[in-house]
C-alpha cells in the first residue's frame, strides 16, 4: 500500500552522501527531528489510486509523492535535490518541480517537486 521510495533513496550513495546513513535524513511528513542535520528531506503521499479494471482485482497501485528539500544553501538545496531526481528516476517519474523558497521562520531554504510512482501489488 505504499510506494518504497525510503528503500529507493537510502540504497543511493548520492543521496547518502548528502543526508548520511545513521540515520537517512530523509523523513516521512512531520518525523523530522527538530534541528534536524542539515540538509534533510521530507516526503508525504499526497495522493494514491488502485489501478481498477472491470472483473479484476487491481494489479497496480499509483501514488502521488511530494518531496522537501531543506538546506542552509540553496545550493545545498539543490545539490540534494539532484541526487534525490537521480536516484528516483529510474523508479518512478517525477511530474512537478514546486519551486524554491526561504521559509520566513526557520531561514531554511526549500526546495520541493512531486513525483509519481507506480508499485505492483
Amino acid at each position: 500500500m505504499f510506494a518504497p521510495i525510503f528503500q529507493t533513496v537510502a540504497a543511493n550513495a548520492e543521496v547518502t552522501a548528502l543526508l548520511g546513513t545513521n540515520p537517512v535524513r530523509f523523513w516521512p511528513f512531520g518525523e523530522a527531528p527538530e534541528n534536524s542535520v542539515l540538509p534533510y528531506s521530507a516526503w508525504q503521499q499526497v495522493n494514491g489510486q488502485p489501478e481498477n479494471y472491470l472483473g479484476d482485482l487491481p494489479d497496480l497501485d499509483s501514488y502521488t509523492l511530494q518531496i522537501d528539500v531543506y538546506a542552509s544553501t540553496g545550493s545545498s538545496a539543490r545539490a540534494a535535490a539532484k541526487a534525490l531526481r537521480d536516484a528516483i528516476e529510474p523508479h518512478a517519474h517525477i511530474v512537478a518541480w514546486r519551486g524554491e523558497s526561504r521559509e520566513t521562520e526557520t531561514k531554511l531554504y526549500r526546495l520541493s517537486f512531486d513525483v509519481e510512482w507506480m508499485t505492483p501489488r
